[in-house]
């Protein structure tokens, strides 16, 4: 495994990027891997080592920058309210807006373009918790170099604005995964609801997936919501989508 952590020049700074591939020469397809909203720490990088290893090259942005470098929340914190460690994390959550997102990503694309060892032009998207939107964003921005897009656990894919997410559903031109837990308290029932009728009527090729009994956050190993199965299974529908639609080197 090839791993490097390097700046990625943007409008607004430097946003710190880690990327890790396979050793070989490649090029491997791209991966964009979106963190969830606690932010950058080992497990996700452990978790963009495991995607990569299936045959990517997974880029893991820290799209905290602005507000400085490698924050990390406490998840252990979030149901003290003295803490203040929930309050932080959204506010940091609600300063980032689509348009700032996209920026970025497509900033980070920029800069890889001249890695040999990475197709730029053969990528996918994935996102967890407030990236699952992000993640869809992307996908309809970028059709000629999206070729799937991932969510698992997305929260605010249906507002009530002109920007809502499940709007954008029929512009996607490449296949799609959403993930819902079933116990979810930022991403109530009845939002779930009205984005898989979105995505049934979009005439798109999205697919919903309600995973039974979970909780938000089932995927990640230190979160107390793990569930080894659910978790297991998030990786299977992953490596399905990926391999269907990038394919190998």
């Amino acid at each position: 495994m090839i791993e490097t952590e390097f700046d990625v020049a943007t409008a607004d700074g430097a946003m710190a990027t880690f990327l890790c591939r396979p050793a070989g020469p490649g090029p491997w397809p791209l991966v964009l891997y979106l963190m969830d909203a606690p932010g950058i720490r080992e497990e996700l990088r452990d978790m963009a080592r495991r995607l990569a290893d299936a045959g990517y090259a997974v880029a893991l942005p820290d799209l905290y920058y602005r507000h400085g470098r490698g924050i990390s929340l406490d998840r252990r914190k979030f149901a003290d309210p003295a803490s203040g460690e929930k309050e932080r994390m959204l506010a940091l959550l609600r300063s980032l807006r689509q348009d700032m997102v996209l920026a970025d990503l497509g900033s980070l694309v920029d800069a890889l373009t001249d890695d040999d060892a990475v197709d730029v032009g053969r990528a996918a998207v994935v996102g967890y918790c407030m990236s699952g939107r992000f993640a869809l964003f992307a996908a309809v921005a970028w059709p000629q170099r999206i070729r799937a897009v991932a969510s698992f656990f997305g929260t605010r894919l249906v507002t009530d604005g002109a920007d809502s997410p499940h709007l954008a559903l029929p512009r996607l031109e490449c296949p799609a995964y959403f993930a819902f837990a079933e116990i979810d308290e930022y991403v109530p029932g009845d939002m779930r609801a009205a984005f898989e009728r979105a995505a049934a009527g979009s005439g798109t090729d999205t697919r919903c997936e309600l995973y039974p009994g979970t909780h938000h956050g089932f995927s990640f190993p230190q979160s107390p919501a793990y569930d080894r199965t659910a978790a297991e299974r998030h990786w299977t529908r992953l490596r399905d989508l990926f391999d269907r639609t990038l394919g190998g080197t």
